[in-house]
Protein backbone atom coordinates (compact mmCIF):
# COMPACT_ATOMS: atom_id res chain seq x y z
CA UNK A 1 0.00 0.00 0.00
CA UNK A 2 1.57 3.41 -0.96
CA UNK A 3 1.67 6.16 1.57
CA UNK A 4 -0.62 8.27 -0.10
CA UNK A 5 -3.01 5.27 0.57
CA UNK A 6 -2.28 4.49 3.95
CA UNK A 7 -3.22 8.28 5.07
CA UNK A 8 -5.93 9.12 6.77
CA UNK A 9 -8.69 10.92 5.15
CA UNK A 10 -9.23 13.91 6.38
CA UNK A 11 -12.84 15.15 7.52
CA UNK A 12 -13.68 18.80 7.28
CA UNK A 13 -16.88 20.88 6.68
CA UNK A 14 -17.19 24.33 5.09
CA UNK A 15 -20.32 26.71 4.68
CA UNK A 16 -21.61 29.01 1.96
CA UNK A 17 -22.81 32.00 3.28
CA UNK A 18 -24.76 34.36 1.22
CA UNK A 19 -25.64 37.91 2.01
CA UNK A 20 -27.88 39.17 -1.22
CA UNK A 21 -25.66 38.64 -4.31
CA UNK A 22 -22.24 38.51 -2.19
CA UNK A 23 -20.99 35.40 -1.17
CA UNK A 24 -18.94 35.28 2.49
CA UNK A 25 -15.38 34.12 1.45
CA UNK A 26 -11.82 34.10 3.52
CA UNK A 27 -9.03 35.15 1.98
CA UNK A 28 -6.02 32.59 3.82
CA UNK A 29 -1.64 33.08 3.14
CA UNK A 30 -0.75 29.08 2.77
CA UNK A 31 2.82 30.54 2.55
CA UNK A 32 2.66 31.16 -1.27
CA UNK A 33 3.59 34.21 -3.09
CA UNK A 34 -0.06 34.85 -3.22
CA UNK A 35 -3.38 34.59 -1.16
CA UNK A 36 -6.26 32.16 -1.67
CA UNK A 37 -9.96 32.20 -1.18
CA UNK A 38 -11.84 29.91 0.59
CA UNK A 39 -15.44 29.36 2.33
CA UNK A 40 -14.88 29.51 5.88
CA UNK A 41 -14.25 25.87 6.27
CA UNK A 42 -12.17 23.76 8.69
CA UNK A 43 -11.28 20.32 9.61
CA UNK A 44 -13.71 18.29 12.44
CA UNK A 45 -12.25 18.41 15.52
CA UNK A 46 -12.39 15.08 18.05
CA UNK A 47 -15.31 14.41 19.59
CA UNK A 48 -17.15 17.10 17.22
CA UNK A 49 -19.74 16.46 14.43
CA UNK A 50 -19.87 18.86 11.41
CA UNK A 51 -22.31 21.36 12.16
CA UNK A 52 -20.91 22.03 15.59
CA UNK A 53 -16.97 22.13 13.40
CA UNK A 54 -18.56 24.76 10.70
CA UNK A 55 -20.64 26.09 13.12
CA UNK A 56 -17.10 27.12 15.30
CA UNK A 57 -15.06 27.35 12.11
CA UNK A 58 -17.14 30.45 10.47
CA UNK A 59 -17.08 32.38 13.63
CA UNK A 60 -12.89 31.51 13.81
CA UNK A 61 -12.41 32.76 10.49
CA UNK A 62 -14.57 35.33 9.60
CA UNK A 63 -15.85 36.49 13.32
CA UNK A 64 -19.56 35.87 12.04
CA UNK A 65 -22.37 34.09 14.05
CA UNK A 66 -24.15 32.23 11.54
CA UNK A 67 -27.60 29.82 11.28
CA UNK A 68 -27.53 26.75 9.68
CA UNK A 69 -29.87 26.35 7.30
CA UNK A 70 -29.52 23.12 4.86
CA UNK A 71 -26.95 20.90 3.83
CA UNK A 72 -25.46 20.52 0.50
CA UNK A 73 -23.61 16.96 0.94
CA UNK A 74 -20.87 15.37 0.98
CA UNK A 75 -17.97 16.54 -1.02
CA UNK A 76 -15.33 14.06 -1.95
CA UNK A 77 -11.80 15.78 -2.93
CA UNK A 78 -8.45 14.41 -3.96
CA UNK A 79 -5.65 16.65 -3.28
CA UNK A 80 -2.77 16.62 -5.96
CA UNK A 81 -0.45 15.97 -3.06
CA UNK A 82 -2.17 12.66 -2.92
CA UNK A 83 -4.50 13.32 0.56
CA UNK A 84 -8.25 12.63 0.24
CA UNK A 85 -10.58 14.95 2.11
CA UNK A 86 -14.59 14.28 3.44
CA UNK A 87 -15.76 17.53 3.21
CA UNK A 88 -19.17 18.37 4.23
CA UNK A 89 -20.58 21.28 2.96
CA UNK A 90 -23.51 23.64 4.72
CA UNK A 91 -25.43 26.45 3.80
CA UNK A 92 -25.79 29.52 6.49
CA UNK A 93 -27.70 32.68 6.97
CA UNK A 94 -25.12 35.60 8.31
CA UNK A 95 -26.91 36.75 11.78
CA UNK A 96 -23.96 38.91 13.79
CA UNK A 97 -20.79 40.12 13.17
CA UNK A 98 -18.56 39.76 16.02
CA UNK A 99 -15.58 41.21 17.93
CA UNK A 100 -13.20 38.12 18.21
CA UNK A 101 -10.29 37.99 16.33
CA UNK A 102 -9.80 36.32 13.12
CA UNK A 103 -7.47 33.07 12.78
CA UNK A 104 -3.72 33.86 12.24
CA UNK A 105 -3.83 32.78 8.72
CA UNK A 106 -6.45 35.38 7.43
CA UNK A 107 -5.83 37.77 5.63
CA UNK A 108 -9.36 39.35 5.62
CA UNK A 109 -12.63 38.57 4.78
CA UNK A 110 -14.94 39.13 1.71
CA UNK A 111 -18.17 39.36 0.74
CA UNK A 112 -18.11 38.77 -3.41
CA UNK A 113 -20.22 37.86 -5.96
CA UNK A 114 -20.04 35.00 -8.50
CA UNK A 115 -18.53 36.90 -10.86
CA UNK A 116 -15.75 38.13 -8.74
CA UNK A 117 -15.34 34.33 -7.46
CA UNK A 118 -15.42 32.88 -10.88
CA UNK A 119 -12.64 35.56 -11.59
CA UNK A 120 -10.65 34.05 -8.80
CA UNK A 121 -11.02 30.64 -10.28
CA UNK A 122 -9.67 31.94 -13.79
CA UNK A 123 -6.60 33.49 -11.67
CA UNK A 124 -6.39 30.04 -9.59
CA UNK A 125 -6.97 31.48 -6.57
CA UNK A 126 -9.52 29.76 -5.29
CA UNK A 127 -8.20 27.13 -2.44
CA UNK A 128 -9.91 24.37 -4.26
CA UNK A 129 -12.34 23.63 -7.28
CA UNK A 130 -15.02 22.77 -4.19
CA UNK A 131 -15.27 26.75 -3.26
CA UNK A 132 -16.97 27.35 -6.84
CA UNK A 133 -19.03 23.98 -7.09
CA UNK A 134 -20.12 24.47 -3.46
CA UNK A 135 -21.58 27.87 -4.29
CA UNK A 136 -23.36 26.61 -7.53
CA UNK A 137 -25.09 24.00 -5.85
CA UNK A 138 -26.09 26.06 -3.72
CA UNK A 139 -27.67 28.59 -6.30
CA UNK A 140 -29.14 25.64 -7.69
CA UNK A 141 -30.98 24.87 -4.42
CA UNK A 142 -28.94 21.48 -4.03
CA UNK A 143 -28.85 20.97 -0.24
CA UNK A 144 -31.09 18.98 1.92
CA UNK A 145 -32.35 19.22 5.47
CA UNK A 146 -29.91 19.66 8.21
CA UNK A 147 -32.24 16.55 9.77
CA UNK A 148 -30.14 14.32 7.43
CA UNK A 149 -27.12 15.00 9.69
CA UNK A 150 -27.15 12.90 13.47
CA UNK A 151 -25.01 14.28 15.49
Amino acid sequence: MSAARSSAIHSTAACVIQRHDRFLLVEEAKGGPTTVFNQPAGHIELGEGPMAAIIREVQEETAWQVTLTGYLGLYVFHAKSGQTFHSHGFLAEPLKQLDTPLDRDIVATHWLTLDEIRALKDANRLRSPLVLKRIEDAICERCYPLSVIQE
